[in-house]
């Protein structure tokens, strides 16, 4: 293969590993494997990144980037508030788990992150990019409505992500990715629009809908 100048190789061995780690898992994406996705030596790898843990790095930081994109360039539409951050979750919920092997992908890395100090290091700074997104999102969408929060908008983001992702956990288990939630997760989202809605506003969430 031509010479690529590292400015170049590096995003194109980064997709290679996603797509590597997407079809077989995290653990199949040993430097020799990435090489070979893209056709290129092993040694290029190791030059590119250094270790392992900055392909790890440059992988989940590009499949975050992509993920929070995603949710940003959602429109909430019109209506009152409830129905714009139910509007949202579902853009959520569909970049979580619409892109085939992703979520999956990163859940894969938080559980590496449980044994490996390296990997923890990577995915606490995606926490850290996540709830700071859901936190920005939160606030400029009551600001929008001209609503103080009843809680500090950081507080209501971690309430909502940690129940969001128990229940990306639960469909990742209970069917493939890409595929239809079954109605009692979407149930369970509706709840969690709900409650997420009576923190912001101060009101008990007591129905399954904002």
């Amino acid at each position: 293969m031509a010479h690529v100048p590292a400015s170049e190789r590096r995003p194109q061995l980064v997709r290679a590993a996603i797509d590597l780690m997407t079809r077989e898992g995290v653990a199949a994406a040993s430097t020799r494997a990435v090489a070979a996705e893209l056709g290129v030596a092993q040694a290029t790898v190791h030059y590119t990144f250094g270790t392992k843990k900055d392909l790890y790095r440059a992988v989940v930081e590009e499949v975050a980037a992509q993920f929070i994109g995603q949710v940003r360039a959602a429109s909430p539409g019109d209506g009152p508030f409830g129905e714009q951050v139910r509007t949202l979750v579902h853009a959520l919920w569909d970049a979580a788990t619409g892109e085939d092997g992703r979520c999956v992908l990163l859940s894969e890395f938080e559980t590496l992150a449980m044994r490996d100090p390296d990997v923890r290091e990577i995915m606490l700074g995606l926490q850290r990019a996540i709830e700071g997104t859901a936190t920005e999102m939160i606030g400029a969408l009551a600001a929008a409505h001209g609503l103080t929060l009843a809680a500090p908008a950081s507080r209501i983001a971690v309430h909502f992500l940690s129940g969001f992702d128990g229940l990306t956990a639960r469909h990742l288990i209970r069917r493939h990715p890409g595929e239809q939630p079954d109605q009692e997760t979407l149930e369970a989202l509706d709840v969690l629009v709900a409650t997420t809605v009576g923190l912001c506003l101060g009101e008990a969430a007591d129905r399954q809908g904002p």
